[in-house]
C-alpha cells in the first residue's frame, strides 16, 4: 500500500526515532509499504519518520544512480542503524528529499562510513559503504535522527529557501505522489 509522505514542517520529521525489536507490529507489511511508497515517488531512500513512524528504520535502493546496473548498487533494509564512523574527504552532491519536494541543494558529506544495523530478519551486520551509497545512507540515517538535508546548508542558503519551505509546509508543493501536510496548517 502506498503511504503518504510527510511534508516539511511535520513534527515527526524532527523527532529522534526509537529502536524497535522483532515484535514490532506488522513490520514486514510496513517494510513492503515503504518500498512501494519509495518507488511510487521515484525515490532512492525512505525513512520511517517520513511516513509518520518515529522508528529507527529506513530502506534504500541506489540502483537508480547506476544506469549500467553494476554491482555497487545496493537495495537494503536498515533497522536500528548506528553509524560507527565516517571518514574521507567531504564531497558535495546535489541532494533532494521526498519530504521537501522541488528543492535540491549541494550537501557536503564524508565519502565513507561504517554502519551497524539489523536487517528485516534482525540479523546484525557491520558494513562499510562509499560514494553515493554512503551518501544515501547518511541522508536516510539523518531522518532517523530528526535531521533534514537542509540542516546541512549555510545560514544564507536557509534564509533564501525559507519561503519555499513555508510553502511546502502549507501544502503548496505539487507532487505526483501522496503527501501529507503538517496538521494544524
Amino acid at each position: 500500500m502506498i503511504l503518504p509522505i510527510l511534508a516539511f514542517g511535520d513534527a515527526v520529521l524532527r523527532k529522534k526515532a526509537s529502536n524497535i525489536d522483532a515484535n514490532y507490529p506488522q513490520l514486514n507489511t510496513l517494510i513492503e509499504n515503504m518500498w512501494e511508497t519509495m518507488y511510487e515517488a521515484s525515490g532512492v531512500g525512505l525513512a520511517a519518520p517520513q511516513i509518520g513512524k518515529a522508528i529507527n528504520l529506513f530502506v534504500i535502493d541506489t540502483g537508480a544512480f547506476d544506469e549500467k546496473k553494476q554491482s555497487n548498487s545496493i537495495k537494503k533494509v536498515f533497522i536500528n542503524p548506528l553509524i560507527e564512523e565516517e571518514w574521507g574527504d567531504k564531497w558535495e552532491f546535489e541532494e533532494g528529499c521526498l519530504s521537501i519536494p522541488h528543492i535540491r541543494e549541494n550537501v557536503s558529506r564524508h565519502a565513507h562510513l561504517k554502519i551497524t544495523y539489523q536487517d528485516e530478519l534482525f540479523n546484525t551486520h557491520t558494513e562499510t559503504f562509499s560514494g553515493l551509497e554512503a551518501r544515501v545512507i547518511q541522508h536516510e540515517y539523518d531522518h532517523c535522527q530528526g535531521v533534514l538535508f537542509t540542516d546541512h546548508l549555510s545560514q544564507l542558503k536557509k534564509r533564501l529557501l525559507k519561503n519555499k519551505l513555508i510553502n511546502i509546509s502549507k501544502g503548496g508543493a505539487v507532487v505526483d505522489y501522496k503527501m501529507r501536510i503538517p496538521s494544524g496548517r
